[in-house]
Order: C-alpha cells, then structure tokens, then sequence
C-alpha cells in the first residue's frame, strides 16, 4: 500500500523553502538528505553506508566521510538541477565537525545554502 505525501493548502506552500538538507548522524554511518517539503518526499540522499561509498571511505562515520557524503549529495543535486538548499539543524547540531564538513563541501560543489 503507498501512502500519497500529504496535500498543503496552497497559502502555506508559498512559505515553504522548497528543499531542506537534513543530516543524521550515528556511531557507525552518516546520512544526509535533502526533501522537497511541498510534497514532502526525498529529492536527494547520500549515505556512508551505500556499497559503493564504503570501500572507498577508512571508517564510515569520521569528518572526511562527511566531507564525501556532502560531495556526492552536491553531484546528485546538479543531476537533478537543484541549485540552492535552505539548512535544517537539529537541536543538539552546530555549526562544527561533521556538520560543517558536509556544508562545506556541499558549498565547494556550487550548492547554494539559503
């Protein structure tokens, strides 16, 4: 059974920033993906723990993952035209470590951050 995506009236749609970069963070894995929040569904996603990522990365959950978990979000992006992301932080992020690495290296690809 699919569930349709809920249905915003279309007063709140014009508030809404289109795509949103969400970031999670575990022991052993880093995901990052952006959501179109109109139909709020996944546009883009990278994760460390994708097979082909994996042989590539040393350890799958330190800041040089995050770094090429960002790089390969960006190129999904482009692929999909997607030029700008607006940022959502959870309550215990900040601006530092993986976080940081994942934004810059998505700012290093062209990425616009709103």
């Amino acid at each position: 059974m699919v569930i349709p995506p809920p249905v915003r009236p279309p007063r709140i749609t014009n508030f809404l920033k289109p795509y949103v970069l969400k970031m999670h963070f575990t022991n052993k894995y880093v995901t990052a993906q952006v959501i179109h929040t109109p139909t709020a569904t996944v546009a883009s996603s990278a994760s460390s723990q994708e097979k082909a990522l994996r042989s590539t990365l040393e350890t799958t959950r330190d800041v040089a993952a995050a770094a090429k978990i960002g790089k390969l979000l960006a190129e999904r992006l482009s692929l999909k035209d997607i030029p700008a992301v607006s940022v959502h932080f959870k309550r215990q992020q900040r601006y530092h470590g993986k976080v940081k690495a994942v934004i810059d290296s998505l700012r290093e690809a062209g990425v616009k951050l709103l």
